[in-house]
């Protein structure tokens, strides 16, 4: 019976060793995830600052190996960008959608990605949104004849962040047609935003 216990003590120092590291490794994994995009010098919202302007698409330059202004650009897609601040009202997005493919994906300041959507999702010919903060969106009349099904609010959980704006080309001739789609997008404050509650 002893000899049994002393055989059982190093398969429990094992699995203690494994389960050991395996939370480790969890932890390690758990903190650079949600530590590193705070500390990166060089993430997406400041790659894009010099070239993009505030409340506004721009249409980002074609991927090219060695020469992408973002890692991990698809040649196929036209890109555009919208660098975006709350602080002076919501924003009011709007999108033709391409021939083939159109997405939208947004983004805090510290590139965390919080929402996004495609042309099959929105199932219009235009993606058209409204994008606050929260307390901005509190804000508006509860009496507000618009519904939810009339128009798409999207709560940003940063004042600033970054909206991503893909549009596929099929094949390299439609190029041009894909990065038009783009071009005719609208990224602005709302002047007409309703009023808050009294």
């Amino acid at each position: 019976d002893a000899l049994h216990r002393d055989s059982e003590l190093p398969m429990i120092r094992w699995a203690f060793a494994i389960i050991g590291g395996a939370l480790l490794g969890g932890v390690v994994h758990l903190v650079s995830v949600l530590v590193l995009p705070r500390v990166a010098t060089l993430d997406a919202y400041s790659r894009l600052a010099p070239i993009t302007k505030l409340n506004a698409v721009t249409a980002l330059p074609a991927a090219e190996p060695g020469n992408a202004p973002m890692p991990f650009m698809d040649p196929a897609f036209a890109s555009a960008a919208c660098r975006y601040d709350l602080s002076s009202g919501p924003l009011k997005l709007t999108v033709p959608v391409s021939q083939a493919y159109t997405s939208v994906s947004f983004y805090t300041r510290n590139d965390v990605a919080y929402y996004a959507i495609n042309d099959r999702s929105a199932g219009r010919r235009v993606i058209e949104l409204d994008l606050m903060t929260a307390a901005q969106h509190a804000e508006l009349p509860e009496d507000e004849e618009v519904t939810a099904a009339d128009r798409l609010i999207i709560d940003s959980p940063t004042t600033t962040g970054l909206i991503l704006l893909k549009a596929l080309a099929a094949e390299p001739g439609l190029m041009a047609q894909a990065q038009a789609s783009l071009a005719a997008a609208n990224c602005r404050i709302q002047t007409d935003a309703p009023q808050a509650k009294r």
